[in-house]
């Protein structure tokens, strides 16, 4: 490896974008059952050999609010076999996890635990097939979120407005502002559009040294 290029990788972000995986579509077919895990296998897979430096989901990991236990023990599986580990993840996030986490028990990064070895973070939104739902508002990535094997993110906790605040990130001298909405129903969303009722906050400091990035699951 040259130094130019070991340079470059010291500035530069690896990241590998997935979205739709549907993990459990068609579980109880006999030809088709196992498809989406192996799907999911392919993409850690090749996360863990590019050596990316985090996995970014966009919504619909899961193809059910209320996946099977089978369909959640695959996915738990996975994600500590090709996630866990003593690799240090080599950018930080500068943002306050409280606000882009608020809504989860443990608000922080994953990767930050005194308690957990994360080699690959995981970021993800939800989709409209595993939103949040019932009286707790909860869904399928809270589980994984808690367990800590998962970073949920861009969750709105309003019908009425949405404030989006980036997760800001930054590995050597590149940075990025993470934004992320998970699935809300479209008419809802295009009135709060129209409405002027989203809102995307920017960064106070050297607001134009950003790489602006936004994950969203709609139709």
């Amino acid at each position: 490896m040259s130094p130019s290029s070991s340079l470059d990788d010291e500035d530069t972000f690896k990241i590998l974008v997935a979205t739709d995986v549907h993990l459990g579509y068609l579980e109880k077919d006999a030809v088709r059952g196992n498809d989406t895990y192996v799907t999911f296998d392919e993409i850690l897979k090749l996360a863990q050999e590019n050596e990316v430096d985090f996995i970014l989901l966009g919504g619909d990991l899961f193809h059910e609010n209320k996946p099977s236990r089978k369909t959640l023990h695959a996915c738990f599986e996975l994600l500590r076999k090709y996630c866990m580990g003593d690799r240090p993840v080599p950018f930080e996030i500068l943002s306050d996890q409280s606000v882009n986490f608020g809504f989860r028990k443990f608000p922080w990064v994953n990767y930050q635990d005194a308690n957990l070895n994360v080699s690959i973070p995981v970021f993800s939104i939800h989709g409209n097939h595993d939103d949040p739902t019932g009286a707790d508002a909860l869904c399928a990535l809270d589980i994984l979120s808690c367990a800590g094997l998962l970073n949920h993110f861009g969750r709105s906790m309003s019908v009425e407005k949405i404030d989006i605040s980036p997760i800001l990130l930054q590995k050597g001298s590149t940075k990025i502002a993470m934004y992320g909405l998970g699935s809300i129903p479209d008419e809802r969303l295009y009135r709060m559009f129209v409405n002027k009722q989203v809102t995307m906050l920017r960064p106070k400091e050297d607001e134009d040294s950003w790489f602006n990035l936004f994950v969203i699951h709609q139709n």
